[in-house]
């Protein structure tokens, strides 16, 4: 299958009355779209999916920054809501009962209460970054385990 890439000369993103994502492809058009990152925690401006609410490939986009200065604060405005990950900046407590995990935290959108399930619910991504996803679907990052204080540190990593 042959990968159609979206440009500024084949495409034009709109937002929708109900701020939805629309784009015009190739004489195409998409009332609505979703955009997904092929490397969402690295390479976050590269390659990016743009695809129909049933999951087909409107195409790819090589790099946000083809775009011009609107259409790629559009994007990223897009992009923000689809990966809404707050980071923590401080673990309050981290309570282990019956499988799952307590957390008590403050985040960088405020303070954040959730519970984690076992198996592949706590992550490290690269070396020192963690994504924790909690049993409703939320994420949330710890951008580097470096900085959390040694008894944050023994929190987490009962978690691990």
């Amino acid at each position: 299958m042959e990968i159609r890439y979206l440009t500024p000369d084949n495409t034009v993103f709109t937002e929708t009355e109900g701020r939805l994502l629309a784009v015009k492809a190739n004489g195409e058009e998409h009332p609505i779209v979703y955009l997904h990152r092929s490397f969402p925690h690295t390479n976050q401006r590269i390659h990016i999916s743009v695809r129909t609410p049933d999951n087909k490939e409107v195409g790819m986009i090589r790099s946000l920054d083809d775009f011009p200065k609107d259409t790629v604060e559009l994007l990223e405005r897009h992009i923000q809501l689809r990966y809404f990950a707050p980071s923590i900046t401080k673990v309050l407590s981290v309570k282990e009962e019956f499988g799952y995990s307590f957390w008590e935290t403050e985040t960088s959108a405020g303070p954040r209460r959730f519970t984690v399930g076992r198996g592949n619910n706590v992550r490290i991504m690269g070396e020192k970054r963690l994504l924790i996803t909690d049993v409703d679907g939320n994420r949330f990052i710890i951008e580097n385990l470096d900085q959390l204080s040694e008894k944050e540190y023994r929190m987490v990593e009962m978690s691990l």
